[in-house]
């Protein structure tokens, strides 16, 4: 049975039609982020390691995609963006998300975009924040090329290794190149987490001691006024 399967899904990732189904699944994972589209590079990374797909046309297109997706997500915080988050539920983990991007595209601009992509729930979040805050959209494309760029990189390499270190067992290569996403993604938020929580402790030390306002008492300039300029 698991042979069988093997090479039902080792003649899908050699068919041409599989570069057409990532472009698609990658661009509507970015408006759309409920589909696996991180997963599916790994896969394929996974299987480029023994000749099929080719990694570098899996990068590409999967960058490719990502980015269009990305433009989508931004087109449509330009025209509504500001009422979607609107309607979020104040503390809720949607709306902390949102704020946080918009807190970040005040503080260090676009490099938010590369960042907020290995953050859960964070590329929907930053490219659809750039929209609705007016930040410029040729800034916007510059970074999302970089962003792209790297999680393609990053994703089908991560299952080459896996692919490569087992070569002869693509489904225990699959479940290294997740894995390792996966450890990677934790690791990630673990530092941010303490990261927060630190600057939480010394922003409550300053107001206590009454030298600064607690600038975690208002909303995110860039997201109450839209201070970006537009192009």
């Amino acid at each position: 049975m698991t042979d069988a399967l093997l090479r039902a899904v080792e003649g899908a990732v050699s068919s041409p039609w599989v570069y057409l189904l990532l472009f698609a699944i990658a661009a509507l994972d970015g408006f759309f982020p409920v589909v696996p589209s991180e997963t599916l590079v790994i896969t394929l990374g996974v299987f480029a390691a023994n000749g099929d797909p080719n990694l570098l046309l899996v990068i590409a297109v999967a960058a490719a995609g990502a980015f269009v997706g990305d433009h989508v997500s931004y087109f449509i915080g330009r025209r509504s963006g500001h009422r979607i988050i609107g309607r979020m539920k104040p503390g809720s983990r949607s709306r902390k998300a949102y704020d946080w991007v918009g807190q970040a595209l005040a503080e260090r601009g676009g490099l938010v975009l590369v960042v907020a992509r290995y953050i859960p729930g964070g590329r929907t979040a930053a490219t659809l924040t750039t929209g609705a805050t007016g930040f410029p959209r040729r800034s916007f494309t510059r970074f999302d090329a970089l962003a792209a760029g790297s999680w393609a990189i990053y994703s089908a390499c991560i299952g080459y290794l896996g692919g490569a270190a087992f070569e002869h067992d693509p489904l225990r290569g699959l479940m290294t190149g997740l894995g390792l996403a996966f450890t990677i993604t934790i690791a990630v938020e673990v530092v941010r987490w303490l990261r927060h929580r630190r600057a939480a402790r010394s922003r409550q030390s300053l107001t206590v001691a009454g030298s600064v306002p607690d600038p975690a008492a208002r909303e995110p300039e860039s997201m109450a006024t839209g201070s970006f300029p537009r192009p």
